[in-house]
């Protein structure tokens, strides 16, 4: 359990497009096996603290004559950003992907000031 000061809770969020393969015969689209995209999410001011980050698929157009594999996850989390990481893998063709993501921490107060 994470626990935050009441007075100090900052939210983000974001709901990117994380590729449309399908328009230019990308990756995701026309190949197999393990297949992997990132993107690099900017929180809009730095947390004081890690956040927790929520993903979510907002979007997920796939190739019903396939298998529907995804995995979707948030690495590399810092107090500036994170990077979104969808993977998917055997004959799965996956044409469009966006995802919405939430990030929830403590953040700076308008009073602190760093001297040194």
């Amino acid at each position: 359990m994470k626990r935050l000061r009441t007075h100090l809770i900052g939210v983000d969020q974001g709901s990117p497009l994380l590729f449309s393969d399908f328009e230019n015969g990308g990756q995701m689209w026309t190949g197999e096996g393990p297949r992997e995209a990132r993107f690099a999410a900017k929180f809009s001011e730095a947390f004081r603290a890690l956040p927790v980050v929520h993903l979510a698929f907002s979007m997920w157009d796939t190739d019903g004559k396939t298998n529907q594999r995804a995995d979707l996850k948030a690495e590399n989390i810092t107090l500036e950003g994170f990077e979104i990481v969808f993977r998917t893998w055997g004959d799965s063709r996956i044409a469009r992907v966006r995802a919405d993501w939430m990030a929830i921490g403590e953040i700076v107060g308008e009073d602190e000031w760093t001297l040194y």
